[in-house]
């Protein structure tokens, strides 16, 4: 039998629920507490109805209950997080940050995964870096000297949620820092649109980037290489436009469609991150449990 880990979800907003019913259907991991502020609101109720223990205390819970969990997913806010971070790592606690917080080591599970669950915190970026910053990635194992990579990240206004809108400034930061960590580009460049259309569309994002020389047969191989890493734990990740050149310019483009769990499908944007989530969360308990 599969001893399975012990999962706190800390925010129970739209993400926190959608990882809830993720980690439920997962075959290593469990949820152990659902923990906000308040039990009256529609994730609680939710996870009330699946009869997961619940919590309105916050961080408190787990300092007060320390056993209670193995992992720790922070879907909060950046500055929550902050505050969050320092007890869970004197807890010993394997966190995984949903904000755009910049503590923990910044983990793309394609790129990264496997030297992630050696850490005590780490850093999902933002849903835009999830799916563009794999690609720059790529780019620049076939290219390493870029000069600029530029993604622009396009999701439907109704799934951007309050912790979403309140940290846009930290996305665009976030998500330019992990461009230039990740494919050691000379500059980088991050921008986000809520587009307000009925119905409304999934995520889109594309990524621009110019480099020396471009080889792009191998670019397209390197890209798809990595589309396909990525498939394997976010199944509604596309990629839509294949690396092309014009202008003195790569043009990629890919598009994010969720899984419909807790969420509509156009939610793609939050589906990446919770799927990667789940995904380290899964990594973290095979290696401890099994």
């Amino acid at each position: 039998m599969i001893k399975k880990a012990k999962v706190a979800i800390i925010g129970t907003g739209n993400i926190g629920s959608d990882l809830l019913v993720k980690i439920r259907r997962n075959p290593h991991l469990e949820c152990s507490r659902f923990i906000g502020r308040n039990l009256n609101s529609k994730g609680m109720q939710f996870a009330k109805g699946l009869g997961v223990t619940l919590s309105d205390k916050s961080i408190q819970e787990i300092i007060d209950n320390p056993s209670c969990c193995d992992i720790v997913i922070d879907a909060t806010s950046a500055n929550v997080h902050k505050v969050n971070a320092p007890i869970l790592k004197s807890l010993g606690k394997f966190t995984i940050d949903l904000t755009p917080s910049q503590i923990g080591k910044m983990c793309v599970p394609a790129i990264n995964g496997d030297e992630c669950i050696e850490e005590d915190n780490i850093n999902l970026i933002t849903c835009g870096g999830q799916a563009t910053v794999p690609i720059a990635y790529a780019i620049s194992k076939v290219c390493p000297h870029v000069e600029y990579h530029e993604m622009v990240s396009v999701i439907a206004s109704k799934s951007a949620g309050p912790g979403t809108r309140e940290n846009i400034d930290e996305f665009t930061q976030t998500t330019k820092k992990a461009l230039l960590k990740f494919s050691n580009a000379m500059e980088a460049k991050a921008i986000i649109t809520l587009n307000p259309a009925e119905p409304p569309i999934s995520m889109h994002n594309t990524l621009y980037s110019i480099v020396e020389i471009p080889d792009m047969e191998q670019i397209r191989l390197s890209v798809n290489d990595m589309v396909r890493k990525i498939q394997s734990y976010v199944q509604g990740y596309e990629l839509t436009v294949d690396p092309i050149y014009e202008h003195g310019r790569i043009i990629t483009m890919v598009s994010v469609k969720g899984l419909g769990d807790y969420l509509p499908s156009y939610s793609g944007n939050l589906d990446i991150i919770t799927c990667a989530a789940v995904n380290m969360a899964e990594r973290y308990a095979k290696k401890r449990f099994q």
